[in-house]
């Protein structure tokens, strides 16, 4: 079949003179302005949970989504994704010009002859051998031998490779051509293997659900992450907004911002705190998933935002009481069980739904024009110290200068609410101002790791037709892994 872009037109007579000078005359229009003519920018990118994923619970997301979607905004055009699975595809697309943006996590390459530029990086990353807590750790590839090195189709370049094995003779390279990092690393985790290539930021995204995962060596320098764009000998249009467009977000610090909601806590990783909400994942949380869902589905929210909460207050467990008299998965006082109508805080399932309709009650206290995620956060330190209180905190963020509508500005106000110079001046008083903050932060990073935890699922959900599961990784007949 041949392609749209291999189609081409035949004239014949006197029409084609006609076309030419039609041609000569016409105005050559910059890719940017192309753009901008037809309201829409095409955006490949690649599915993950670091780059854009669709699932039942949240809909379209990612970092690169969120950036696309600025990016949009920004041009004042309409967008539109596709999908594709690896780097040549990818390429394919924009060279054809049916797409103009490739968003997919791509590190920048400095081969001759590429056809496609690069714009600025917004994150560095390298490239990284891992293995699982209690093994042997290596310092270089040498030490992996005997075992095997499991790399990815597009962990290494094929130059990559030949440099390893000619520096490495020993070193066995296992390809797997139907698996991404994420996979590798969760066989790591599991045991099914023992060393794997993986890139930083994936390590640093999956160590919050997969608790055993630690790194033995840097493989390759940092190398920028960025968009790409086919080249064009001439014009640099496109390229050039995409710099503008990072230097406006970056003085704005929207990327900062995104940046840590996709790698949320990654940096204060706890092995026992993760080794703990894992194994209460696997445990505890099956048996009570149902009334967390059950309660989402009725009051609008994430189960697992309804989960992530009641880890911050329970552990899930459904007996669990606090010194001062509350009680349950969700651990209500008696004024708000009262105000919720729940007769019995033990109860599992009127626990649940008695926390979600608090939380409820509480979002819509917060001002329409604040925007999610920030609207859940301030519920959420509601919840846990008032609503007085956080509107005392947010008077200190305006008198000092900062957002009173962002959670960034007001949780370094909340502690102020402890200090004499400071809740004095306001309409509620004194406050533990730094317990909402951890405790929001906390129910932040546990939501973050059922995110993690629940990715494959939610993402079979939302796919009704699923592809078949991929082949097995084909190993050379050894019993070392």
């Amino acid at each position: 079949m041949v392609s749209a872009a291999q189609r081409v037109v035949i004239l014949t007579g006197l029409a084609l003179p006609a076309f030419l000078v039609t041609l000569g005359c016409a105005e050559k229009r910059s890719q940017i302005e192309t753009i901008r003519d037809t309201g829409m920018v095409h955006v490949v990118t690649k599915s993950g949970p670091m780059t854009y994923q669709r699932d039942a619970e949240e809909g379209e997301r990612g970092l690169e989504y969120e950036l696309v979607r600025l990016f949009a905004g920004w041009l004042g055009v309409d967008f539109k994704l596709s999908l594709a699975d690896s780097r040549e595809e990818i390429t394919d697309l924009l060279v054809s010009g049916q797409a103009d943006v490739a968003a997919a996590g791509l590190s920048r390459s400095l081969a001759p002859g590429d056809p496609l530029a690069f714009g600025p990086g917004f994150q560095w990353v390298t490239r990284q051998v891992v293995y699982r807590h209690g093994y042997i750790r290596p310092s270089s590839p040498a030490g992996v031998a005997p075992h095997r090195l499991h790399v990815t189709r597009n962990a290494l370049t094929r130059e990559e490779l030949d440099r390893l094995q000619t520096l490495y003779p020993d070193l066995v390279l296992v390809m797997h051509e139907d698996k991404d990092d994420l996979d590798l690393l969760e066989m790591i985790e599991y045991g099914e293997i023992l060393y794997a290539v993986a890139r930083s930021n994936e390590v640093a995204w999956s160590r919050i659900s997969l608790p055993e995962l630690r790194v033995a060596f840097d493989l390759s320098d940092p190398e920028p992450l960025g968009w790409a764009v086919r080249r064009s000998a001439g014009d640099d249009s496109l390229i050039r907004a995409i710099r503008e467009f990072y230097d406006h977000i970056r003085s704005k610090r929207q990327l900062a911002g995104l940046i840590d909601q996709v790698y949320v806590f990654a940096d204060k990783f706890d092995y026992v705190e993760a080794r703990s909400f894992v194994d209460g994942y696997n445990d505890r949380l099956q048996e009570l998933k149902p009334y967390f869902m059950n309660a989402a589905n009725e009051f609008g929210f994430d189960w697992r935002l309804l989960a992530a909460i009641s880890y911050q207050e329970s552990h899930w467990k459904n007996s669990a009481r606090s010194p001062t008299g509350v009680r349950g998965l969700m651990m209500l006082t008696k004024q708000t069980a009262r105000q919720v109508g729940i007769s019995d805080r033990l109860d599992p399932v009127l626990s649940v739904y008695g926390g979600a309709k608090y939380l409820t009650i509480l979002v819509d206290k917060i001002p329409d024009r604040i925007p999610d995620p920030d609207r859940t956060w301030f519920a959420l330190a509601s919840y846990n110290v008032g609503f007085g209180h956080l509107e005392d905190a947010r008077v200190i963020t305006q008198k000092t200068g900062g957002d009173p509508d962002s959670w960034a500005d007001v949780k370094k106000s909340l502690p102020l609410l402890a200090e004499h110079k400071w809740y004095s001046t306001t309409r509620y008083g004194h406050a533990r101002g730094s317990e909402p903050v951890k405790f929001v932060e906390n129910i932040r990073k546990y939501y973050a790791m059922l995110l993690h935890l629940t990715h494959e699922e939610t993402m079979a959900e939302a796919d009704p037709h699923p592809a078949p599961a991929p082949a097995p990784y084909n190993l050379i007949n050894s019993p070392v892994l």
